[in-house]
């Protein structure tokens, strides 16, 4: 019974919600699931953060390594929900003025709003930083002529690069320059800006869309395997 009854909760919400999208008359039944939706949500919520402390607050007890680590997310998960929860700084709404936790907890001068802004969007900023260093260093072992292919990755990429460039259009300008009006007036299209953008809106849109119908028909067959019962990883292995 401990699989039984997820395996056909799982299989009746997935059908509910299939059957709502294509037939108008159950639509409030796909409403109905969604608001169960969101409430399993707040709840699992719930057991994630309490499983967060659980797991980082046995790894400062044990003082492992990295435990400082673990110290600050506890902190900064303790902080962030106590600040959250109060609703500290939120100014009173206008409709509710004798009622001080009726604002909006995402106002400006509410400090879960100043937490994100000058700690979180900083720190992810940092981190997308950080990372054009890893992009460069695995561009440059990737882009080795060893093979046809990686020739015409190599090549793509210089002429992405170069014509998202101010060097690319200069050297474009150059070579219009030196060469004869007759040759240029028929390669205008061979400009490292206009490559680019020919690249990007036919050979990176076609491949795009051929990954996005690929995707599509994986979360399709695995959706089917769940609905069927077919699938049980999510209930955990036998």
């Amino acid at each position: 019974m401990k699989r039984t009854i997820p395996l056909l909760i799982a299989s009746i919400a997935g059908f509910v919600m299939v059957v709502a999208y294509f037939i108008p008359l159950t639509e409030t039944w796909g409403d109905k699931a969604a608001t169960w939706f969101s409430i399993l949500s707040a709840v699992a919520l719930v057991l994630g953060g309490g499983n967060l402390l659980k797991v980082h607050l046995h790894t400062i007890s044990r003082q492992r390594a990295g435990w400082g680590y673990s110290a600050v997310t506890v902190v900064a998960f303790l902080v962030t929900v106590f600040v959250g929860m109060l609703k500290i700084g939120v100014p009173p709404s206008p409709d509710f003025p004798g009622h001080p936790w009726a604002g909006a907890f995402d106002a400006e001068e509410s400090a879960i709003t100043w937490t994100y802004d000058f700690i979180v969007a900083p720190i992810t900023s940092t981190m997308y930083g950080m990372l054009a260093f890893y992009v460069s260093s695995a561009a440059f072992r990737a882009f080795r002529a060893k093979n046809l292919e990686a020739t015409l990755l190599l090549v793509t990429a210089v002429i992405v690069l170069l014509g998202q460039t101010y060097a690319g259009v200069a050297v474009s300008q150059f070579l219009t320059g030196v060469m004869p009006a007759s040759i240029t007036n028929n390669t205008s299209w061979m400009r490292f800006d206009k490559l680019t953008v020919v690249i990007q809106d036919v050979f990176n849109t076609a491949g795009v869309r051929a990954i996005t119908i690929g995707v599509a028909l994986g979360i399709s067959a695995t959706a089917l395997r769940v609905l069927l019962g077919m699938d049980r990883s999510y209930i955990g292995s036998d």
